[in-house]
């Protein structure tokens, strides 16, 4: 079901959709069923989701009024992997096999692994992983030691398992527990064509760029992803950067070559190189990323890769639509994406014309 008729249906509130997705919206954390008697929000908050899990693995929550997790799916398909995930769920962490779930729901492994595939865009190894790490941010958040928490959160205390969680947080489990203390990050933000532009760096390099409306909204944004660390705003420390992202902007360079600290799973990290390697001016779909990184049935997670980009510009997920040609999401507003596309389509028609003349 392509975006934009999904849209249609949760302006139309259409029961009938009920269980066939459900709908978030960015500015409150919260999805909802289509049929939802609540006001509507605006679309360029809203993003679709197949299941209520996958809703909730992005970080919803399930609307009070519909109960909309509740729901039963209507495609058998959709069905099953709600129910797969409800068992895993159930499971508090403790690990299960491909075989015993099959058997639990009554299907082959084979049918199993690809309908959720599908459905989900990871496997349900990749989605009880997922949902360990979620777990045990949890865990850290209430101020728990640190090895109890791996231990609730289903992890084993070994220094291999301790690394593979490090990758994953982006940061060791007793620093996200303190909310980033012991981090410095230094900040500005300017002016620029889609409005008020925060570029925040470590002693490493860039770790986010965010736009917004306001200074407030997107300093405050910065601390609440690390509410200890130690932020500091120097517009002079960090010109240069800015400098050359605002350049990149008004098409005076192709990229602004800043660099990163930024932390990555392996699917994220291959997503967000190839999108590097989309030209100025150009889109790819979804669907072509991830045919371009060997994983073609990974559609939404490409897209879910795209959504947690927390450099915005640097890496460019503007560039990402979908197949129908509807835009698809953006993180920072569906206006300001149609913004930067016309924007770098009209930079590369203005060079063309150039060298022509």
């Amino acid at each position: 079901m392509q975006t934009d008729t999904r849209w249609q249906l949760v302006l139309a509130r259409d029961a009938n959709s009920d269980g066939a997705f459900v709908y978030a919206v960015r500015s409150t954390g919260i999805y909802c069923r289509p049929s939802c008697s609540s006001r509507r929000p605006q679309r360029e908050q809203v993003v679709f989701f197949p299941l209520p899990a996958a809703a909730e693995r992005a970080g919803f929550r399930p609307c009070r009024r519909c109960r909309p997790e509740r729901a039963k799916a209507a495609d058998p398909q959709l069905e099953m992997t709600r129910r797969a995930c409800q068992f895993l769920d159930a499971r508090d962490g403790e690990p299960a096999k491909l075989a015993a779930l099959a058997a639990e729901l009554g299907a082959s492994p084979y049918h199993l692994q690809r309908t959720f595939k599908r459905v989900m865009g990871i496997s349900p190894r990749e989605y009880q992983e997922a949902r360990r790490i979620e777990r045990l941010k949890t865990e850290l958040k209430g101020k728990r030691n640190v090895t109890d928490a791996l231990y609730e959160a289903g992890f084993g205390s070994s220094s291999r398992l301790y690394e593979g969680v490090h990758s994953k947080l982006g940061m060791t489990p007793s620093t996200y527990r303190r909310g980033g203390q012991g981090i410095t990050i230094r900040y500005s933000i300017v002016a620029s064509p889609l409005g008020r532009l925060l570029l925040a760096a470590t002693e490493r390099g860039v770790c986010r760029v965010a736009m917004g409306e306001s200074d407030r909204q997107v300093a405050d944004d910065l601390r609440h992803e690390f509410p200890a660390a130690e932020i500091r705003h120097d517009d002079a420390g960090l010109r240069a950067w800015t400098s050359s992202l605002l350049r990149q902007l008004d098409g005076w360079q192709p990229r602004a070559e800043l660099p990163l600290d930024i932390r990555a799973t392996a699917f994220q990290k291959r997503v967000w190189e190839t999108l590097q390697k989309i030209p100025r001016g150009s889109t790819r779909s979804y669907a072509e990323v991830a045919r371009a990184i060997g994983k073609p049935r990974a559609v939404r997670a490409v897209a879910r890769a795209c959504a947690t980009n927390p450099v915005a510009l640097l890496i460019p997920c503007h560039r990402v639509v979908e197949s129908g040609g509807g835009l698809g999401g953006y993180h920072w507003g569906i206006k300001r994406k149609e913004a930067l596309l016309a924007r770098e389509r009209n930079l590369q028609a203005g060079k063309s014309a150039n060298k022509k003349s």
